[in-house]
């Protein structure tokens, strides 16, 4: 039976994981997560009565805490999700994006080794540490083309370049050590239990609340929208079936501007639950991100042709899911508002902070 440590499990992906593994397999799955902002226990209460699922608060860079964990849990597989995520918050304060992303990947590479290397050798060819990325270390592309494997990383942000080098330590720790190693890199997920600092959950709750629904710059930088239980699916074919040392890209084939993506969400909002007058009329430009990249895109081909992964949901129907799941669920999201993240902006140095106050607020 496999025993899977997953790492960052109380966050949205890491959460969505360990939800499926309970309810679709039947391996015992200890999620690890220092329960940061972003973490909520919330996101696990739909497996926390399980049998097979255990909570251990623990934070990755703690190299004798991993080594216990290891000790203690003897897993067949790491699924290592843990991770600071948000570019905003990378660009005001990127020491703990190093910190976690780079440091704690490193610690939780070096504990996994230690561990692997005193396993017997059916045991040691049977473990897997699969490592989670993101496909903005790759940088930007233009009008055309699409982010493969083989792709040159050229991070633009602080966030994408502290993953662009948990990447390297993960390829070096298989290349240099033999640890079996697996990575992949996705697009942006959404869907349910998605913390409300990314764009559609924020502009989802600030449409409810009748809130302006900033936009950055013109609203013209395009990304490639993944569910995220289809991501959870993928990550679980890459870790049983993909090949030791290689990256595996995860993309749901769903490219919107994100100016579309609002005003889809503004149109979903008022069929579903009409206001006093179109949700559109929110819509505020405001000054763009600093290092914005703008445009990511996926190749899924390696994961389709070779592993027989396909996304089940497109951005319609995903989104609709996703909508409905925020309308049904205040008792989640409400806490959240109030007490951690109201929506403010984030992201913005002094400079451009300035240039903000200032700058365009043209409704669309």
């Amino acid at each position: 039976m496999p025993r899977i440590i997953v790492t960052g499990g109380a966050g949205f992906i890491g959460s969505a994981v360990a939800r499926h593994l309970i309810e679709h397999t039947d391996a015992d799955v200890t999620v690890v997560d220092k329960l940061t902002y972003a973490a909520n226990l919330a996101n696990l209460d739909p497996i926390s009565s399980s049998s097979r699922f255990k909570l251990v608060q623990a934070d990755i860079c703690d190299a004798s805490a991993m080594a216990d964990l290891m000790s203690s849990e003897q897993p067949t597989h790491v699924m290592h999700l843990a991770a600071e995520s948000h570019v905003d918050r990378s660009i005001t304060g990127p020491s703990d994006f190093i910190t976690t992303n780079v440091v704690g990947t490193y610690t939780l590479l070096e504990t996994a080794r230690q561990y692997w290397a005193g396993l017997d050798e059916a045991s040691q060819s049977a473990f897997r540490f699969l490592h989670v990325s993101t496909d903005e270390v790759y940088g930007s592309l233009g009008e055309e083309g699409l982010f493969h494997e083989t792709t040159p990383y050229d991070p633009s942000s602080p966030y994408s370049a502290s993953k662009a080098s948990s990447d390297h330590l993960a390829k070096a720790w298989h290349r240099t050590y033999g640890l079996p190693v697996i990575i992949s890199n996705c697009s942006n997920n959404y869907g349910p239990y998605h913390f409300p600092e990314k764009l559609i959950p924020l502009v989802i709750l600030n449409a409810l609340e009748g809130k302006t629904l900033p936009v950055y710059g013109t609203g013209a930088n395009i990304r490639d929208w993944l569910y995220v239980d289809d991501h959870a699916k993928a990550l679980w074919l890459i870790v049983n079936k993909g090949e030791l040392g290689e990256t595996y890209n995860v993309g749901g084939r769903n490219e919107r501007t994100n100016l579309e993506v609002v005003q889809t969400i503004c149109d979903e909002l008022d069929a579903v639950r009409p206001a006093q007058k179109p949700r559109r009329d929110l819509i505020e430009f405001v000054a763009d991100r600093p290092g914005h990249d703008q445009r990511y895109a996926i190749d899924a081909s390696k994961l389709e042709n070779e592993l027989g992964w396909k996304a089940e949901e497109n951005f319609e129907s995903g989104l609709k899911k996703t909508v409905r799941w925020y309308i049904d669920n205040p008792q989640w999201w409400e806490p959240l508002r109030k007490s951690v993240y109201s929506g403010e902006r984030l992201g913005l140095d002094k400079s451009a902070a300035s240039k903000a106050e200032h700058g365009s607020t043209e409704k669309v």
